[in-house]
């Protein structure tokens, strides 16, 4: 029973990412399947994070309201840029990245996001590099080679790889029929842009949990500020075109629910909880799971095809990719994470177990003491 709860404390926080990514995955293929028939990447990032907000609201005000901490103006500040960089400049820049490309294109160019937030920690002191250490090495040549990487999924195209169940002709049909012209290099700066937004919004939430420390309410403050700040962006973009923002019940619906409900809502406050306990490279370590499962359903689903230029990119990014997480994890003492024990509920068993048997070892000490004592009769 013991190894049992032990086994299933050690790989809840693999499971909880590894589930996370496929949430990021379905949301790139409903994504695309609605921005193809026509809804507004701006619409939808405003949308999203509505809903976001409205589910996630009531959970924080009831379950934090005892244990939330007063709000300040630093705090507000913080807040306000956290729904700025990630809800509202990244998720535009992204949701039209995807426009102009594929949805597997876009999972893949979204693995250049720990190297730029390596660098960006590595710019404001907020990551140690000594350039005569390995590790340090290796996580500077992983940077410049994912960037690579992405550099050569957008350059370089190659021969066509195919596949039995896409069809070629059919690729960027409705995106062709709405006068959306695929532009590979366009959308990947928008997509990189977007991941360096990314990047400065996982380094600030991490800031921002040390100074308040509750995952679901700054979950939810995040949505607020960012259904706010991207709906002003919408409204602006939009202004004129009051039809962007009809929806009914069909993909752009499904789009805006999926992603505000699993990726925002939830997926804000998993990473949260993961990032404070693990740290931000345990949760961008498993990027490349997202890339693999978008690649198969888009190719089934959007019959979108592969090329080889594409896929080398890929595997380079991924190589450097870990290049970085290797010299990260040499960077992390081996007990920089035992304050995960105090967030899972069943490390309390095992705290529990532990001090029991220090007990019982205390009083075997002691008992042997009192044993081996002479007595005053012996001594006599």
């Amino acid at each position: 029973m013991r190894r049992d709860i032990m086994a299933l404390k050690t790989w809840k926080p693999f499971l909880t990412v590894v589930s996370l990514q496929f949430g990021y995955a379905g949301l790139s293929i409903i994504a695309k399947f609605a921005l193809d028939r026509g809804m507004s990447p701006h619409v939808l990032a405003s949308y999203r994070h509505i809903v976001a907000t409205i589910f996630i609201a009531p959970f924080a005000f009831f379950l934090d309201r005892k244990i939330r901490p007063k709000m300040t103006l630093p705090i507000f500040f913080k807040i306000l840029l956290l729904g700025l960089l990630e809800p509202t400049i990244d998720q535009n820049l992204y949701y039209t990245g995807m426009k102009y490309t594929s949805a597997t294109f876009t999972a893949a160019m979204t693995n250049v996001l720990p190297a730029f937030a390596f660098l960006m920690a590595w710019i404001f002191r907020l990551e140690k590099v000594n350039i005569r250490k390995i590790h340090s090495q290796a996580k500077i040549l992983g940077t410049v080679v994912t960037v690579g990487g992405a550099m050569l999924m957008t350059v370089v195209k190659g021969p066509l790889i195919p596949l039995p169940w896409a069809h070629p002709s059919d690729n960027h049909q409705d995106s062709s029929n709405l006068g959306v012209k695929p532009d590979l290099t366009k959308g990947a700066l928008l997509i990189a842009t977007g991941c360096i937004c990314w990047a400065g919004f996982v380094n600030l939430q991490a800031i921002t949990l040390k100074s308040y420390p509750v995952e679901l309410s700054l979950t939810a403050f995040i949505c607020l500020m960012g259904s706010i700040e991207s709906t002003i962006v919408a409204l602006f973009i939009e202004r004129g075109n009051p039809a962007a923002w009809s929806i009914q019940l069909d993909s752009k619906l499904l789009a805006a629910v999926y992603g505000g409900v699993i990726c925002s809502g939830v997926g804000y406050y998993v990473q949260g909880v993961i990032m404070k306990t693990r740290g931000p490279v345990f949760v961008t370590a498993f990027n490349p799971l997202s890339m693999v499962i978008v690649a198969i359903l888009g190719s089934i689903i959007l019959a979108e095809v592969m090329y080889l230029g594409r896929i080398l990119g890929a595997i380079v990014i991924v190589l450097g990719l870990y290049s970085v997480l290797w010299g990260k994890s040499k960077d992390e003492p081996a007990n920089s994470f035992s304050d995960m024990d105090k967030e899972l509920p069943l490390s309390n068993l095992q705290v529990v177990t532990f001090s029991l048997k220090a007990n019982a070892d205390m009083d075997t000490k002691d008992a042997n003491v009192v044993t081996s004592r002479p007595t005053i009769n012996d001594s006599v």
